[in-house]
């Protein structure tokens, strides 16, 4: 197996638990961890797809960096009276 296939599939299989750690909803601590998660998969898929020269891969998850990283922030960063009321 080569480099980039096992980034992929780290990537892959991190992303993947991420989504179930903040679609659980299990709480602002876990949500948040999954965020961070999302993050280091981000940054994977962004190495292995610029190895393999899959720039839109690359630049789709640059973006999703940037998502993920406002989502660590509103979820670990911010105290619970700074959050925003979930809309019910």
């Amino acid at each position: 197996m080569e480099l980039v296939d096992i980034l992929r599939w780290t990537a892959s299989i991190s992303g993947m638990i991420a989504a179930l750690m903040v679609a659980l909803n299990a709480g602002a601590k876990i949500t948040g961890w999954g965020f961070i998660l999302f993050c280091g998969s981000s940054i994977v898929w962004v190495t292995s797809s610029l190895l393999d020269g899959n720039n839109p891969l690359a630049v789709q998850n640059v973006v999703l960096l940037g998502i993920n990283i406002f989502g660590v922030y509103r979820y670990l960063w911010l105290k619970p009276k700074e959050r925003a009321p979930a809309a019910n």
